[in-house]
């Protein structure tokens, strides 16, 4: 029983961190609007915090390069567990229109491991939604790998 009321609450109330991994900011802009009144996040629960230690979900935007590799780990240990990854846009899921620049990295999954992705350059607000309820239907029905 307390596995199943903990999925519950953790199901109705993702609690959201957003990095950005070296990104263009066009993807920021749509977190940002969909977190607004018109698309209005706040009715799943999905809140943006300001703190790693208090998150359930991390939203990462960007490709990560060898600058921003050690802040995301860095990032990923603080958040307690059970956590889950959320890669918004095409740099973050597989490094976009840099794939192959020398000074880009690679998508965010060869770091830490991705529970959902995101694609777009930049996704609309609906997809970024929709992205986060994939990823808590994911969570309702335990199918986070171990």
């Amino acid at each position: 029983m307390p596995e199943r009321l903990s999925t519950w609450a953790r199901t109705r109330s993702p609690w959201l961190f957003h990095i950005n991994a070296c990104s263009c900011n066009g993807c920021d802009i749509e977190i940002v609007a969909a977190l607004t009144p018109k698309y209005d996040a706040e009715r799943f629960g999905a809140v943006l915090v300001p703190s790693p230690r208090h998150a359930d979900v991390l939203v990462v935007t960007g490709v990560v390069n060898p600058q921003t590799k050690d802040r995301l780990l860095r990032v990923y240990e603080q958040i307690p567990e059970p956590k889950f990854v959320l890669a918004v846009g095409a740099c973050a899921c597989g490094g976009g229109v840099f794939k192959g620049c020398y000074n880009a990295g690679q998508g965010v999954d060869n770091i830490v491991p991705v529970d959902m992705f995101v694609p777009g350059c930049p996704p609309k607000p609906e997809g970024i939604l929709y992205g986060i309820l994939q990823l808590l239907n994911k969570v309702r029905n335990n199918d986070k790998p171990k």
